[in-house]
């Protein structure tokens, strides 16, 4: 089995398996939408990541309308989403290690709203 992110996809079973000409491949490189792994020989080689994030262009341009100028703006604030909710996440496991440590004065309240929390610290 390979990890998610080894690239050991052809350009060729990519475009089998998604029924996509291997053009549209070449194009969303192009665009910077994909980039592919390369073998010294300079051929194309996808990972698993790579092919979700395809079906995932495929899904915007097919089923949702957008351009491939707006897929790759929705692409980019993805990716600025993805690594924000890692810093929220471990700046709530170090909250979480201080917390852990110390006491939590009474006046201060943990709300849970939607999928987020929302902590608010009331001023001394």
């Amino acid at each position: 089995m390979h990890s998610y992110d080894e690239p050991v996809y052809l350009i060729s079973v990519v475009a089998k398996v998604l029924n996509i000409h291997p053009q549209t491949l070449r194009q969303y490189e192009r665009e910077g939408l994909v980039e592919p792994s390369r073998t010294q020989g300079r051929m194309r080689l996808y990972s698993q990541r790579d092919i979700d994030r395809i079906k995932l262009i495929l899904r915007l341009t097919r089923d949702l309308g957008v351009n491939l100028a707006g897929v790759d703006i929705i692409m980019q604030l993805k990716e600025k989403i993805d690594a924000m909710q890692e810093e929220i996440d471990s700046l709530r496991e170090q909250l979480k290690m201080e917390n852990s440590s110390s006491t939590i004065p009474s006046h201060k309240a943990v709300v849970t709203k939607n999928n987020y929390e929302i902590i608010i610290f009331e001023e001394e």
